[in-house]
């Protein structure tokens, strides 16, 4: 059975459930009192009612809120419409989990937490959802109850210290797959906390043999005495080695008098072009618009707010393994459902000690820790151990052998 209905536990936060941080004023004073500017957050106590009701393994899977996006782009015919359509996936895939004009923090993964989940892809012919193909259980994938005609995803928190997050996704019936590696290094900055994203993303479109690698860009909690809120800068790169495009893509951040938020500015190249075939300027949370270099066309991009949400389907918690995201928080979730920041706490504390005597066990006997479905690459990042490439191209040979 699958969590696909409503659940009060994990339904968007409104914004006037959410405080400010000037009726929480005492507690934030003596965070304050505690750090400097410029200092490393990841092993400061952060209070638990500015944590959000999920982890940050879940968040990851907001990338995919859009399914259909992502699936697409194996569909379109060309190189150049291809890197069109990542970029307009990529573009498009911030706003969902950053629903609220409120910031709040997710929860901070344990070493060797997971989350999986997976989507039906919207707008499909009908007739795909009763083949064969459509209806086969993916059983050797990182989703085994997900269809080949869904997108499955699986994230694993591969790292404590540094904190590194490591997912997965793939279409079996698109061949298509994304895998990424992500350390988040925070400081606090003032007025504001900033949280560098640190690792990359890769775009495998298997019918083509092409690879698209991205960054992502930096996350920042402004007016964190406040209402604070969440903003994303710097600059990231899309880049396909196959066939020579790229692109840069610019998050400004919101200048300290006037402008505008969430304000992106993207322009696309093709190999050996020092002029973008197309630039596009808008707002990541809201409408983009495209201008091509023929100057012919101007044209909307996409406006994110007339796009539709996927519902996630996740298994129930009771059904979930120990260490799976939604079963590891539940205590805390409840806690912040239900404004009970003693009971989150109090879980919070449970949870974060169990890892401490975890890890001094291990320590004391010498035992590395053992990533489950994610393995270490000699560059330093991090790969799903069995790739739809490699299982596809396991099968192949199977085929050619008999």
């Amino acid at each position: 059975m699958l969590d696909i209905t409503s659940s009060p536990l994990y339904e968007e936060e409104s914004e006037t459930e959410m405080d400010s941080m000037e009726s929480h004023g005492s507690v934030v004073t003596h965070l304050l009192s505690q750090v400097k500017i410029g200092m490393d957050l990841t092993k400061v106590a952060l209070p638990t009612f500015i944590l959000e009701r999920r982890s940050l393994l879940e968040m990851y899977a907001d990338y995919f809120a859009h399914p259909d996006q992502f699936v697409s782009i194996a569909d379109m015919p060309t190189p150049r419409e291809r890197m069109v359509q990542v970029i307009r996936w990529y573009l498009c895939s911030f706003h969902a989990g950053r629903k609220s004009g409120v910031a709040k923090k997710p929860y901070n993964p344990i070493l060797g937490e997971i989350f999986r989940c997976h989507w039906n892809i919207p707008n499909t012919n009908s007739s795909d959802n009763i083949t064969d193909l459509g209806s086969k259980l993916v059983a050797d994938g990182p989703v085994p109850w997900c269809k080949e005609n869904q997108l499955a995803f699986l994230a694993e928190q591969v790292s404590h210290h540094p904190p590194v997050s490591a997912f997965y996704a793939e279409h079996v019936g698109k061949k298509i797959s994304f895998g990424a590696h992500v350390w988040t290094k925070s400081k606090f900055l003032g007025l504001s906390i900033g949280v560098h994203n640190v690792g990359k993303g890769w775009v495998n479109v298997l019918q083509h043999g092409e690879e698209y690698v991205l960054t992502f860009p930096n996350g920042y909690g402004r007016s964190i005495l406040t209402v604070p809120w969440v903003e994303l800068g710097g600059t990231v790169t899309i880049n396909c080695l196959q066939t020579g495009y790229h692109a840069t893509v610019e998050f400004l951040t919101k200048p300290f008098y006037g402008g505008k938020r969430n304000r992106i500015t993207c322009q696309a190249f093709q190999a050996g072009d020092k002029k973008p075939f197309l630039i596009i300027n808008g707002e990541w949370s809201g409408m983009m618009e495209a201008k091509w270099s023929d100057g012919q066309r101007s044209e909307i991009f996409a406006d994110v707010k007339e796009l539709d949400t996927e519902r996630k389907l996740v298994k129930t918690v009771c059904e979930q393994e120990e260490c799976e995201s939604r079963r590891v928080w539940r205590d805390v979730t409840v806690g912040l459902r239900i404004n009970d920041m003693d009971k989150a706490t109090a879980a919070k504390c449970a949870i974060e000690q169990k890892q401490r005597d975890e890890a001094r066990v291990r320590k004391e006997n010498n035992i590395p820790w053992q990533t489950k479905l994610f393995k270490e690459t000699k560059d330093g990042g991090w790969v799903y151990i069995k790739p739809l490439v490699d299982r596809i191209r396991s099968s192949s040979d199977q085929t050619n052998i008999t």
